[in-house]
């Protein structure tokens, strides 16, 4: 055996231990697994956000603290869900230019208020109450 015909042969083994390890992998990463819990929606909720700087200071920013995304949107009002995605619990982000929410996992779709729209999330976001005196933000169940 010479060594292009090893280098071939080990290649080709490495592949075939390999491969099987690797689908694997593939299928349950994308698994619909109903085992799987997300993180339940915050409750007793009731703190307060500084919006005179950072991220909520701008129309479309939108952060996320105490399990819940609080988001500016482009007309300057603030919404707040729940972050956690009711698929698998990923943190969703929001979508100024479509004033929704999306799952960067899975593509899940929320509207503003949290109800689902697109799967394969099949569970509404809780959507948690604001009003703002001043520049501080006041986030509530």
């Amino acid at each position: 055996m010479n060594r292009k015909e090893f280098f071939a042969r080990a290649g080709f083994g490495a592949a075939a231990v390999l491969l099987p390890a690797c689908i694997a992998g593939l299928s349950s990463s994308c698994s619909s697994d109903d085992s799987l819990s997300p993180t339940p929606a915050p409750t007793g909720v009731d703190f307060n956000v500084d919006v005179s700087s950072g991220t909520l200071a701008t129309n479309g920013g939108f952060m996320v603290t105490n399990g819940i995304v609080i988001a500016k949107t482009l007309a300057g009002s603030f919404i707040a869900v729940s972050a956690a995605c009711t698929h698998e619990g990923t943190n969703v982000n929001y979508n100024s230019s479509g004033n929704n929410f999306i799952c960067p996992n899975h593509n899940s779709e929320f509207t503003s208020v949290g109800v689902v729209t697109k799967g394969p999330a099949t569970s509404n976001l809780k959507q948690y109450n604001t009003s703002l005196s001043g520049n501080t933000l006041r986030v509530y169940s």
